[in-house]
Order: structure tokens, then C-alpha cells, then sequence
């Protein structure tokens, strides 16, 4: 690592040699593979954009010129060359982010970790250039050809096109793949540049290829299908992005610096909008994740550096109990399709995808249209299940709104990764879902505790034919099945007091999905101090039980834990529950607090933020002593520092 231990901030590369260069990128991959293989992290997407990040801050100025990523999980490469190589604590509590991170460094811009929104960015810091008079200064936009499937990507690219003077530099990183290869007409289209040699080939493919192609603006729509022009004006590589109004370069080798180099040059000095179309690699010059043709290792655990194969096995996890039990329904029912959003191997669907290939509609990174597709696909008779991580559903809750649900359309909606996610820091905790969802009348959601519970309840979601059904669970691995002892109502009873014949338990205790197991532990803490508590999973958290307010009447205090955001939830939703109902028992809610959460371990978030066991006990028996009675001596010192930690 002779060069890169040198290389301090991104002017250090201007002195080095061609051969340098060369050298310094086989030094980044080398420690890209030994530092990742040892935490985890985006390995593939960083392999590939090697030589691009070099030639980028050669050619531009950061942090006076803006050097923008869209998603950010390619930005490794730019973190070692702006003087942060420790990766050590890669994604782990005091370590460095896996995405830009505007508290470790000037040159980093954009902390939001989706897709698609880079070009929106740009477009934004370019205009503010303008009005400013910073002639001086200049906006690069890395985007990968997945992220361009993203309908913000085109409606960013619709308002750059239309000034002309105004200096934007769009680096298109085209290696084929978002997560997995990248699908669609837009895709078709970058293929075409690639391997057009002759204007024969391409004019007999071209009919097909512009008819699958997005229709986005009227310059682009006479471009693509060929009206008032024809086709002959879409021979050129550049026809789709010129008709924009949009000046086009390349391709270009993406792992050639030189060529690179002269490109992002000439494109800085246009003084207008400029695409370089660059075409890289994913996973280049790590042989075990070029062979992997699922996703080229786009995100790894830890691993053997020579292998590739993972360090330690992983036990069942949530993801995989809901791709298998998708098979199960898909042969049970030939009304089950899916959908996916660019991720169809992280969200569990690529068994589905192998046993029904034709069931299965992966619509790019364009959650709001999938979303839509869906509302489509059930009015047609379908029974679609939209696989998607907790975080991204998010982006189409209008659609969720005004076309899943005021249409009254059956459609499911799975969200992986609800909850704490932890390493991938603030954009990617799910922790929004329970409360923005609460609003849209007629949707229900499940949160199932357990692996059982997960297959049931997605059993029961695709039976609801007249509205959507939300089914979500955590990252990672599943635990143990939570058995229930008795049910009232829809509620399964996971614990009952240990009280004598009439006499008030004094807690209910609400679980939300998977934190069961620690609302057990929390109710054997309370026991310990005499406090007795009923356990109780609503399985389906909205709406509330009926159930739930008479059998809240007969303790003396509500209790709910959940593993989302306290403001607006389940907890929320249950305290107007108890108030329409006219019981008066006082609720204390335990959630996520409505903060963004730096990343760091799942338990280490959890700890930080008292969604612990301990710190849940000794609050509740502080409140319960508060209220007087035979319960008096709890530990109310404990419970108020656990308050005041957790504010």
C-alpha cells in the first residue's frame, strides 16, 4: 500500500505517473477486499468504480467542485482518497459510515442513501452556481445505470436539459446492474451502446428496443419512437440524451483513467449539461465476486478474502422464511404474482422467480410505479405481493394511498428490514412504516413475532381481496417460535399474571413483532418485583383489536413496545383506541425515538435509544410505583435516569 497510505486528500493524486495511477487502483482493490471481507459491507460496487473515482478528483476540485453519488454505497473509494482509511469499524458505532457522511468529511454532499435522487441534487447545487456567479465552480453527479430506472432520475434530467449555459457534468455508471442486472427499456437502450458496431445491427434491433423503452418528455418521446424524426436519428449513441438537449460522451472505458480523465475534462469545460457515459465493472479484479452472478457481491458479510465465502454460517432468517412460504403460495395459487424493486435476491423472491418466471415483475428502482402496477395487477384479478425493504415504501406511500387503497385494491405489501437495520446508519432504518401507514384508511398491517407467525400472517394477507394488507419484519436472523398460551379476540396471550382469583394484574403489556422475546423478559423482570403483567401480541396492529380496550380496562397500566417510530405508531394508535373507548388507564409508549439513528449494531442502537429489556422494566416499575398501592418500592431511581437516557 505504498501509494495509498500517501495519498492524504484528493490533490495528492495529481502528481502521480500514468503507471502510478495504475498502481494505486490495484492498491485500492486489494484493500477494499481485505478490509470489507472483515466487516462487511459493499464490496462489488465498489470494485467497479475504482478508476472512475481516481479520474474524477483529478478532474475536479473537491470540495469547492461538488462530487455527488447517487445512493452513496459506491463511495468507498472516495472516502480513501479524501484521507479516511480506517475501515476497521467499517459501518460499526464510531467507525466510518458505509454511505457519505457529511460529519466525516467536507467532501462529502449527500447522506440519503436511495436511488434515483443524485440528479436531483445536482441539478439543485448547479442552479445555486448560477444565481451565485461561482463560475469557478463546478457539479459532478455519479449515477449507475440502475438508479436511472428511478422516475425522479428522468424528471431531474427533464429540468437540466432545459438550460443550456448551466454546467452540469452526469457520470452515467453503466455495469449492467442496480443490485442485480439491470432490467427495462432504458437498460436495452445503454446495452445497445455498448455493442453497436454498425449502423446494419442496430437499425434492425432498434424498432424493438425503442418500443420497450420509458416514455419520458415530448423531445425524449419523438426520440424513442421514432415520430416527426425517425429512426435514423437514434443510430448515434448519443440520439437519447441529445434530444434531451443533453450533450453525450462516450462510452468509455470506465477502468481506462486516461480515457476517463480526457472525457470528464473536456465535459467540465462545455459549460452546459454533459453525459459521460462510462462503463464499468462490477466486482472487477476480485475473481470470486465477478463469478457471483446474482449480485457481484454487492453487499457481503464477513467472508474469507481469498474465497469469498462467508466466515460463519448464518442460521434461518427472516427473508428466506418469506421467500420459501412465497413458493408454497405461488403453487397453492395461481393468482399469486410479485414485485420487486431492483432487489429481487435481498428481498427473498429469487426462488419464486425460478419456480414462476413468469409471475414475477421486477419494475427497477420505481417503487412509486410499482406500487401503482399493483393496483393495476389485482383490479385485473391478480393478487400481487410487492416485496420491498421497510425504508423504500416510504417513497410511495401516495400511491399506497391514493391508488392500493382508495380503489380498494387486494394487494399485499411485504417490508423487509423493519425496524432497527442498524449498520446502514439513518436512511436505511425502517422505522417510518407503522406511523406513516396508520393514516390510509382500510390498510391493515401484520407484524408477525416469529417465523410461524410470518408464514400465517402473509397467509392471511393474500386473502384480503378489498384492501392492502402490509406484512413486515426485521433484518436478519429469526429467532425462536414465541408460543401463544391463550388468544382474546385476534390477540394471541403470550403470558398471563400470575394474580389471585379477582384481583387487577397490574400491566398490560402490548408486543409488536419480533421484540416478543424481550417483552417476555420484561414481564419476568416485573415479576421479580411483584408486579404482575399480562403479555399480549395483536398479531395485526391495525386497526386495533376490539379486544384490546376491555381487556386494557382491567389493568392498571398499558404498556406497548414496538420497533418503530414512538411518534404517530402503534402505540399511538392504541392510546386513541383506549380513549374512543372511554378507558382512563394511564399508557406509557416504547419505540424509536424521532431522531435520525447513527449506524452501528442492532443491539447497539437499541441499547442507545432504552428499547432494552432492563431499561423498559425499570421504567415501568417506576410508573407503576408512581401510582401507589401494594407496588410502591420499585426502583423509581433507575426508572427516571432510564427516562431522562432515553428523551
Amino acid at each position: 500500500m505504498a501509494l495509498l497510505t500517501r495519498i492524504t486528500g484528493p490533490r495528492d493524486l495529481d502528481r502521480l505517473s500514468p503507471e502510478e495511477l495504475d498502481q494505486l487502483a490495484r492498491e485500492i482493490r486489494t484493500f477494499l477486499v481485505e478490509a470489507v471481507s472483515k466487516t462487511g459491507g459493499h464490496l462489488g460496487p465498489n470494485l467497479g468504480v475504482v478508476e472512475l473515482t481516481i479520474a474524477l478528483h483529478r478532474v475536479f476540485e473537491s470540495p469547492r467542485d461538488k462530487v455527488l453519488f447517487d445512493t452513496g454505497h459506491q463511495s468507498y473509494v472516495h472516502k480513501l482518497l479524501t484521507g479516511r482509511q480506517d475501515f476497521s469499524r467499517l459501518r460499526a458505532r464510531g467507525g466510518i459510515s458505509g454511505y457519505p457522511s457529511r460529519a466525516e468529511s467536507e467532501h462529502d454532499v449527500i447522506e440519503n442513501s436511495h436511488a434515483s435522487t443524485v440528479l436531483g441534487w445536482a441539478d439543485g447545487l448547479a442552479k445555486a452556481n448560477q444565481v451565485l456567479g461561482r463560475a469557478d465552480h463546478h457539479v459532478a453527479a455519479v449515477i449507475g445505470d440502475g438508479a436511472l430506472t428511478g422516475g425522479m432520475a428522468w424528471e431531474a434530467l427533464n429540468n437540466i436539459a432545459a438550460a443550456k449555459d448551466r454546467p452540469l457534468v452526469i457520470v452515467v455508471n453503466d455495469n449492467e446492474r442496480s443490485y442485480a442486472p439491470t432490467i427495462g427499456g432504458l437498460a436495452d437502450h445503454l446495452a445497445t451502446l455498448r455493442t453497436t458496431d454498425g449502423y446494419e445491427r442496430f437499425l434492425a434491433r432498434s424498432k424493438d428496443l425503442l418500443n420497450r423503452t420509458p416514455v419520458v418528455g415530448r423531445p425524449l418521446y419523438e426520440t424513442l419512437h421514432g415520430a416527426k424524426k425517425g429512426i435514423k436519428d437514434v443510430i448515434a449513441p448519443q440520439g437519447m440524451f441529445e434530444d434531451l438537449g443533453l450533450k453525450y460522451l462516450g462510452p468509455i472505458d470506465g477502468h481506462d483513467i486516461a480515457a476517463l480523465e480526457s472525457a470528464l475534462t473536456r465535459a467540465k469545460r462545455f459549460g452546459g449539461p454533459v453525459i459521460v457515459h462510462c462503463l464499468t465493472e462490477k466486482g472487477r479484479g476480485y475473481q470470486p465476486a465477478v463469478q457471483h452472478e446474482a449480485d457481484r457481491f454487492h453487499a457481503v458479510g464477513v467472508i474469507h478474502p481469498d474465497t469469498g465465502l462467508p466466515v460463519a454460517a448464518s442460521g434461518a432468517d427472516w427473508t428466506s422464511v418469506f421467500g420459501d412460504e412465497m413458493v408454497e403460495l405461488g403453487r397453492e395459487r395461481a393468482d399469486i404474482v410479485a414485485i420487486t424493486a431492483a432487489m429481487l435476491q435481498p428481498v427473498g423472491l429469487r426462488k419464486f422467480a425460478e419456480t414462476f418466471p413468469d409471475r414475477v415483475y421486477d419494475v427497477g428502482i420505481a417503487e412509486q410505479h410499482g406500487a401503482v402496477s399493483a393496483a393495476g395487477l389485482a383490479t385485473g384479478g391478480l393478487h400481487p405481493v410487492f416485496a420491498v425493504y421497510a425504508t423504500f415504501l416510504n417513497r410511495a406511500f401516495d400511491q399506497v394511498l391514493m391508488d392500493v387503497a382508495l380503489h380498494k385494491c387486494g394487494v399485499t405489501f411485504v417490508l423487509d428490514r423493519a425496524g432497527v437495520t442498524g449498520t446502514d446508519g439513518a436512511s436505511h432504518n425502517g422505522m417510518w412504516d407503522m406511523s406513516i401507514l396508520q393514516v390510509v384508511p382500510g390498510l391493515r398491517i401484520a407484524a408477525p413475532r416469529d417465523a410461524d407467525q410470518l408464514r400465517a400472517q402473509l397467509r392471511e394477507a393474500v386473502e384480503v381481496k378489498d384492501a392492502p394488507t402490509v406484512v413486515r419484519f426485521s433484518k436478519g436472523a429469526v429467532g425462536p417460535s414465541v408460543p401463544a398460551v391463550s388468544a382474546i379476540g385476534g390477540m394471541d396471550v403470550l403470558r398471563e399474571p400470575r394474580t389471585e382469583e379477582g384481583e387487577r394484574p397490574d400491566v398490560l403489556l402490548v408486543s409488536v413483532g419480533a421484540l416478543a422475546p424481550m417483552c417476555l423478559e420484561v414481564a419476568g423482570l416485573l415479576e421479580k418485583q411483584g408486579i404482575s403483567t399480562t403479555v399480549v401480541d395483536p398479531r395485526w396492529v391495525k386497526p386495533v383489536d376490539e379486544a384490546l380496550p376491555p381487556l386494557a380496562d382491567r389493568h392498571r397500566v398499558v404498556v406497548t413496545v414496538e420497533d418503530n417510530s414512538r411518534a404517530g405508531g402503534v402505540g399511538s394508535a392504541i392510546a386513541q383506541a383506549l380513549r374512543d373507548a372511554g378507558v382512563d388507564v394511564p399508557l406509557r409508549d416504547f419505540g424509536i425515538p424521532a431522531k435520525f439513528l447513527d449506524h452501528a449494531s442492532r443491539g447497539e442502537v437499541l441499547a442507545e435509544i432504552g428499547l432494552t429489556a432492563p431499561d423498559i422494566a425499570r421504567q415501568v416499575t417506576g410508573l407503576v410505583a408512581k401510582l401507589g398501592g401494594r407496588y410502591g418500592t420499585g426502583d423509581t431511581e433507575g426508572a427516571e435516569h432510564a427516562e431522562a437516557s432515553r428523551d
